[in-house]
């Protein structure tokens, strides 16, 4: 298992991650470093537990909001699906309607070329 050294607030951690993922986590401690010192910038020195801390309530709004925001693209997403499922049902039924008018009218349109065929024409003699 990889491990790397990340730099929060100031202070140096080793990690370990999985293959592949020692990119990633330098990328989310680089993160959580930055909220950490622009939080810092805004609010002075109030201490290094209080502005991590902080500043991991921060994320933790930011990924409850995220969770609620999918929940709702979740909902309309199955919102239309069911639309889309309505919608093909009628079609399917639309289709199957227009087939039978059609089929309808060709018998009537044979039963119209029967009837004109037996009739007898005129002129001829």
């Amino acid at each position: 298992m990889p491990q790397i050294n990340v730099t929060i607030d100031g202070r140096n951690y080793r990690m370990a991650c999985g293959e592949g993922e020692e990119a990633y986590l330098t990328g989310l401690a680089a993160d959580l470093d930055g909220r950490i010192g622009e939080m810092r910038k805004s609010f002075g020195e109030i201490g290094d537990m209080r502005l991590q801390v902080m500043a991991a309530l921060t994320i933790a709004d930011e990924l409850a909001e995220l969770r609620r925001r999918l929940a709702g693209l979740e909902a309309d997403n199955a919102t239309l699906r069911a639309a889309a499922e309505t919608a093909e049902r009628g079609r399917a039924v639309d289709a199957e309607r227009a087939a039978a008018g059609i089929g309808r009218a060709a018998e009537r349109v044979g039963r119209l070329a029967d009837a004109l065929g037996s009739l007898p024409q005129r002129g001829s003699a």
